[in-house]
Order: structure tokens, then C-alpha cells, then sequence
């Protein structure tokens, strides 16, 4: 029987109905009222969930990596220096692109896993007194992790660097706030926690980067922060060039969903998810990975059991129950597989994922107790009423 997967990845996330449905809508002509009242609308709600009252909204048509490489583009010239923590596949992107830009890039290379210690932050940058910015990944999906931003940003300060970081698969689903947080730049995206169709990124830009971005001698066109700023403040706010109109109801529609019963119960929910994935697996006598479990909400990355690739437990899973799960990337690859709970995940997706994966295991010969993580999950969810 042809049914939709269940989807289980660290994203794209599941879409809800509602989201679908206004992306399938009349579309909204992009220079006009229609068009302006929709993007107040998601610029607000962006705001919110940013927590920020300061900093300048842009909304772009690109992945996720698009609104990255805006921040390349827009903070630095060619030869300034750059500070990358590394400890996985997406903090590795930050350098690759701040190599593509020719800036002059120090990485700070630890295992993939780690969750990242400020003080050797501290200590980098103290190293390198030329430092601009630090480019810092919050939810490290490769690994699982997620890395202390606010107390990394608090270094970088210190040391006179601008704070960029990636938050896209981790805006709305852990804290964040780009205010009190002391952030200079952070790039979401459309298509992980708030569970639109991908295809929208977007940059929060405080007033010190902004300053920067009027200086930068590094090329830029499509993303130039400048005419998306312009065009944002006409009487009716709109794109410089022609928006993914329907990717943008299609956002609208999920910011409404996100903000309905308000931010703190969907982190809420979204630290629920996480306990009961990892109180699941540990129950099948599993292995986790990556440091600071307790605070990774985004995804969970499990060691595959002896004598198991990860990569084929992903494909057995699939091909038997349609659940998608994630191989490892990188030197994680056949090692890890990788859970995704967060977005439009329910608890009766989390259960029919963890039930896949003990008959999964047992279709592979690995000894489980049947019904051992399913019934983890349930104690955490019943808990919680």
C-alpha cells in the first residue's frame, strides 16, 4: 500500500495540512498590499521568535545555506579573519564558505560530538587579536548536539568579534535570543521547526553588523542585505526580486500554527520529543552520541549496534515501514544513524518510529525486547499530562 513515509529525518520536517493548503492558495502578487500585508506579517512573527525588538528582519529566497553565505557576503572582505569552532559536518559549511570568500579562516577543530568549550573559544581568539567575527553553529544536526551559543557569544564579545551564527535547524525548537544573547548575525530557515516547505531563509541583523555590511568589500548582488533592506521599507514591504510567493503563505500559515498555543509551549514540546526518543532507545539497550543529551532537542544520534552499519539499519527501516531516518555524515557515516524530532512531529510519530526501529533490529538479527522502547516513550509522554 502506497502511504506517505514518516518522516523521521533532521529535515526537512513533515508539512502540516494547513501549510499546504495555503501554499496551493491564489498567489499573492509581489508588489502590492496582498503582498506587503504578508510580509509584515512573517517579519513580525520572525521577530518573535528571534526575540528581538532591534535587529533588521530579512526574509530571502534560498535554502538556508543561501542566508549563510549572505553573511559572508555582507560582514567581510576578502582577508578578514575568521574564527570557526569545528565539531561537525555544518560547522565545517561555515568554513568552506568562508573560504570560498577568501577570508582568512582559523579553525578550531575539535571531535565531532563535542559540545564546544568557551574557555578554548576564549583562549583562540585571545591567540588571534585580528579576529572580526566567529561563525558558530547552533544545532549541529550531524552529530546531535547542541553547542552553548550564548556563552560562546558572550567570549566572542569580549574579544571584539561579531557573533554569526546558524540557527536553522535550531530557531524554535531550543532558546534562543538574539538580543539578550548579544547575537550580530543569525540565519534560520523555512523547513526544519517551523515546518514550511524549504525554499526560505532568514537573517537577523543587528546594528553592528549592519554597520559592517555598509563597509564589506566582498561581492554580492542577489543577496545584498542593502536592497533587500530597501525594499523592505517601502510603504508596501516586499522582496528586491521576485519571492517564492507560495513558499511564503505556505510560511505564513506555519508561523500562525507555531505561535498558537505560543513559543514556550513548543519548546516545550519539543524537549518532550527529544526525552522520549532518547529514553527509547537507551531502553533498547542502545548507545547515544554527542555531548549535553539533556539539551538537544533538534535530533538524536545513536551508535549503531556492533556488527551493524548505521547506513543499512536507515535502509532496512525504510524500505520495511517507509520511516525515514538519517545515516551518519562524515566520519559518523555507517557509525551513527540519526533520529529527527522536531517541527510537525507528534507523539504517535515518535511511537510508531521507535516500534519501526525494534523490528527493524530484529529483522537484523540484533536481540531487543519487543515493546521495550515503545513503552520508555509512553512513560515520558503519560508523565507529562
Amino acid at each position: 500500500m502506497d502511504r506517505p513515509e514518516i518522516i523521521l529525518a533532521p529535515g526537512p520536517t513533515p508539512i502540516p495540512p494547513e501549510v499546504l493548503l495555503a501554499q496551493g492558495s491564489p498567489l499573492v502578487y509581489h508588489r502590492g498590499p496582498g503582498f506587503g500585508a504578508l510580509m509584515r506579517d512573517v517579519t513580525a512573527r520572525l521577530r518573535a521568535l528571534y526575540r528581538t525588538e532591534r535587529a533588521r528582519i530579512l526574509v530571502l529566497t534560498s535554502s538556508g545555506t543561501g542566508g549563510l553565505e549572505s553573511a559572508i557576503q555582507n560582514c567581510f572582505s576578502p582577508g578578514d579573519e575568521v574564527l570557526v569552532p569545528l565539531a561537525g559536518f555544518f560547522s565545517e559549511r561555515w568554513a568552506r564558505l568562508a573560504d570560498a570568500f577568501r577570508l582568512t579562516v582559523h579553525p578550531l577543530e575539535e571531535e565531532w560530538g563535542t559540545r564546544l568549550d568557551p574557555a578554548k573559544v576564549a583562549d583562540a581568539l585571545a591567540r588571534r587579536p585580528g579576529v572580526k567575527g566567529v561563525l558558530l553553529t547552533h544545532s549541529e544536526t550531524s552529530t546531535g548536539v547542541i553547542q552553548p551559543v550564548r556563552e560562546l557569544a558572550s567570549v566572542a564579545r569580549d574579544a571584539g568579534a561579531m557573533v554569526i551564527v546558524d540557527v536553522v535547524s535550531s530557531l524554535g525548537a531550543v532558546p534562543f535570543a538574539f538580543d539578550d544573547w548579544g547575537i550580530d548575525v543569525a540565519v534560520g530557515g523555512s523547513q526544519k521547526a517551523l515546518s514550511a516547505s524549504p525554499g526560505i531563509s532568514f537573517v537577523a541583523v543587528s546594528e553592528g553588523a549592519w554597520g559592517a555590511a555598509q563597509g564589506a568589500g566582498n561581492p554580492r548582488f542577489y543577496f545584498d542585505w542593502r536592497e533587500y533592506q530597501r525594499s523592505a521599507e517601502l510603504p508596501e514591504p516586499e522582496n528586491p526580486w521576485t519571492p517564492a510567493i507560495s513558499v511564503m503563505q505556505g510560511l505564513h500559515a506555519a508561523l500562525e500554527l507555531y505561535f498558537q498555543d505560543g513559543m514556550d509551549a513548543a519548546l516545550l514540546r519539543h524537549q518532550r520529543l527529544s526525552r522520549a526518543v532518547k529514553d527509547g532507545v537507551r531502553a533498547l539497550g542502545l548507545d547515544l552520541f554527542g555531548q549535553g543529551l539533556d539539551d538537544n532537542w533538534t535530533v538524536t544520534a545513536i551508535r549503531a549496534p556492533e556488527g551493524i552499519s548505521a547506513d543499512t539499519i536507515c535502509h532496512r527501516i525504510r524500505s520495511d515501514f517507509g520511516c525515514v531516518l538519517a545515516p551518519g555524515q562524515g566520519p559518523l557515516k555507517g557509525k551513527v544513524f540519526r533520529i529527527g524530532h522536531f517541527g510537525y512531529v507528534s507523539e504517535l510519530d515518535i511511537i510508531r518510529g521507535l516500534a519501526a526501529l525494534e523490528m527493524t533490529l530484529e529483522r537484523l538479527d540484533h536481540p531487543v525486547k519487543r515493546g521495550a522502547s515503545v513503552a520508555a516513550a509512553e512513560q515520558v509522554f503519560q508523565e507529562a499530562r
